[in-house]
């Protein structure tokens, strides 16, 4: 199973300027976002101390769902 890092990267390439591509790039320039990390408590905690913007723990929520459907596969 790959990180959740990982998984985010696919949205840092769109064009639209959206919210996943909005934590997707937030991530990618924290250097300290703990990149190897899968479980949901881990990133969940570092988001909640280190919100980047107001809507970011709920996009995380629904994107860390379609990310373990999709490692599940």
């Amino acid at each position: 199973m790959r990180s959740f890092y990982h998984y985010m990267m696919r949205y840092r390439g769109n064009q639209k300027q959206d919210e996943e591509k909005q934590l997707a790039d937030w991530m990618f320039e924290d250097h300290s976002f703990p990149k190897q990390a899968k479980s949901y408590d881990e990133i969940s905690s570092y988001l909640e101390w280190n919100i980047p913007f107001p809507s970011a723990l709920s996009v995380f929520d629904r994107l860390y769902d379609a990310y373990l459907i999709e490692e599940d596969e």
